[in-house]
């Protein structure tokens, strides 16, 4: 199972578009409100997550994507569950996604060291130990991550091409016309 999770103050177009690729692509992913089921965005957009984190239980999720945007990242950060989540995908083998300022979590747990990523320019000092680069969406191993807003279409079919194939992948982007 695939689960975003999503804190007050997230960036809507981080979480949204990659989850509507994500979904038109089969793959199910739940949405875990941290706190509530009632989530609002940076820009005020509120969403009705599928469960609440109080709900999570899975030891072995495919993947935890964690979507970026402020206070969000934060929020998420601070998230006692989030960072179970994180700790049992990595335990199961499992991928990370992580979007704009949202890649800081995973650098301050030291998961980023040794890789290269991609975040929102200024957050480069908290992916400890990786090589920042200046792609919009990096692929390294089991961890995807990508710099902000502007590269959510990328990034959610960069996380289709990798769970579901590049054929799938190139399918969809034609489907929904992406340059």
């Amino acid at each position: 199972m695939i689960y975003m999770f999503l804190a007050d103050g997230f960036e809507e177009v981080e979480a949204l578009c990659p989850l509507d690729l994500m979904r038109r692509a089969g793959l199910e992913v739940k949405t875990v409100g941290v706190g509530s089921t009632q989530i609002t965005g940076s820009h005020g957009i509120t969403v009705t997550a599928d469960m609440t984190d109080a709900d999570y239980a899975d030891e072995a999720p495919t993947l935890v994507f964690l979507p970026g945007g402020m206070p969000g990242t934060l929020n998420l950060d601070a998230s006692r569950t989030v960072h179970r989540a994180i700790e049992a995908a990595v335990r199961a083998n499992g991928y990370l996604a992580a979007i704009c300022a949202a890649p800081s979590i995973l650098g301050k747990k030291g998961l980023l060291a040794g890789k290269r990523a991609a975040c929102y320019p200024g957050f480069e000092e908290t992916l400890t130990g990786a090589t920042v680069t200046a792609s919009h969406v990096v692929k390294d191993g089991k961890i995807l991550t990508a710099a902000g807003m502007g590269a959510a279409l990328s990034f959610g079919l960069a996380i289709v091409a990798e769970l579901c194939g590049a054929e799938k992948a190139q399918a969809l982007r034609t489907a929904v016309i992406a340059d």
